[in-house]
């Protein structure tokens, strides 16, 4: 069992700037792939980007690329979204993942086994 806990989640102005981590407990010495997530309401949880466990790969979707960037830390079993440029509908709930099965970053969320409770993410205009 892996344990997530997001942080980081606020309220921010469009063009600004916020990071979130994601501290993973347990059995963290897997090598997991790690996803974010996002969620507004009335939609379906959208992918956001991954990394592999390595941090040597990463992948994003296309309404995020050049603007976000996924890190880990596995010293200290955490992720990160550096999240710039927000934009208002960057709005939504947040989410990490991981993935203990695969080697490649799945974009869908039913490949992810574990998941954080989610942090709140608000840009206004």
């Amino acid at each position: 069992q892996v344990q997530l806990v997001e942080s980081g989640g606020g309220s921010v102005q469009a063009g600004g700037s916020l990071r979130l981590s994601c501290a993973a407990s347990g059995r963290t010495g897997s090598s997991y792939v790690m996803g974010w997530f996002r969620q507004a309401p009335g939609t379906d949880r959208e992918f956001v980007g991954g990394i592999s466990w390595s941090g040597g790969t990463t992948y994003y979707a296309d309404s995020v690329k050049g603007r976000f960037t996924i890190s880990r830390d596995n010293v200290k079993n955490t992720v990160y979204l550096q999240m710039n440029s927000l934009k208002p509908e960057d709005t939504a709930v947040y989410y990490c993942a991981a993935d203990r099965l695969r080697y490649s970053i799945a974009t869908y969320a039913r490949a992810y086994d574990y998941w954080g409770q989610g942090t709140q993410v608000t840009v206004s205009s």
